[in-house]
């Protein structure tokens, strides 16, 4: 295993020093720990909008009455934006 140096606040540091102690771990384990925890929530986050927009389209694209696209003009020429 690498090891590593880290620069924080004093305060910081007596936080992290009490979590670990509470943990039961080094300072360092824990650290070690807690960055796994975040990187594994940020691969579960990634892989479930992965999930999402591989299902395709989210939002329907809006058509006309004759099932074409609307122009960007008629879009924002509308009473409501006048």
């Amino acid at each position: 295993m690498a090891n590593m140096t880290i620069t924080a606040d004093e305060d910081v540091l007596r936080r992290l020093r009490v979590d670990a102690a509470r943990a039961n771990v080094s300072v360092s384990r824990f650290v070690g720990q807690v960055l796994a925890d975040k990187f594994r929530d940020d691969d579960t986050y990634s892989e479930a909008m992965s999930d999402l927009f591989s299902r395709g389209p989210y939002l329907r694209l809006a058509r006309n009455h004759d099932g074409t696209a609307p122009l960007r003009d008629g879009i924002y020429d509308r009473p409501v934006l006048r």
